[in-house]
């Protein structure tokens, strides 16, 4: 009699597992067309990541939370988290110009742009790693210096983040406007990658 009632229910709490897990990937869509938009401002992109990663942190934890509680948590990211979204512009141009210098074909061009491309990954990857852990009373200089050294001491974790962003580069190369969406499952990684670390 007791295995029976196991039995009946079972199911059913797969069946709500499964309706939370998709409602997990749901969020995650839909923090990644917040996340968008809070790009918008060109060098708000950190600030939004945070906010974005904040977001899915209370509700993996069941906790309250929604589109106000993400614009105060951008209010509050993109006070110091401007200067960090144009600072990582200025390395992006940087990178570009390396790499047009290797495409030119000046001397030791491809290596200096390949150097520059890793440079560049390594950076994007522990500024999503500073996002995921970002609290509003945190600074962004120690949150960056700690990510760092995170994704040069957990190169599992930061190579999951890499696969992140390459899904994003595939959708948006695929159907541009997937590339929205997909921005709060990086956020997701990101989360889960630094929870993962945190927990070994």
């Amino acid at each position: 009699m007791a295995q029976a009632r196991v039995k009946a229910r079972t199911p059913r709490r797969a069946s709500v597992l499964g309706g939370e897990r998709f409602a997990v990937f749901a969020e995650c869509l839909l923090t990644g067309v917040w996340i968008a938009v809070a790009c918008l401002g060109i060098v708000t992109y950190p600030a939004a990541l945070a906010a974005g990663a904040r977001h899915l942190r209370r509700r993996t934890a069941h906790e309250g939370g929604g589109w106000r509680e993400f614009v105060a948590d951008f209010r509050s990211a993109v006070r110091g988290g401007w200067a960090v979204g144009a600072a990582g512009w200025a390395v992006a141009a940087a990178v570009w110009v390396d790499v047009q210098a290797a495409r030119a074909g000046i001397p030791g061009g491809p290596i200096v742009g390949a150097v520059g491309l890793f440079a560049l990954i390594g950076l994007a990857v522990a500024l999503l790693r500073a996002a995921a852990v970002w609290m509003p009373d945190a600074s962004w200089r120690a949150l960056l210096t700690g990510a760092g050294r995170r994704t040069v001491l957990d190169p599992a974790g930061s190579f999951l983040v890499v696969g992140g962003l390459g899904v994003v580069a595939l959708s948006a190369a695929f159907v541009a406007p997937l590339g929205v969406p997909v921005l709060g499952a990086v956020a997701a990684a990101a989360v889960a990658v630094e929870e993962r670390y945190r927990r070994r």
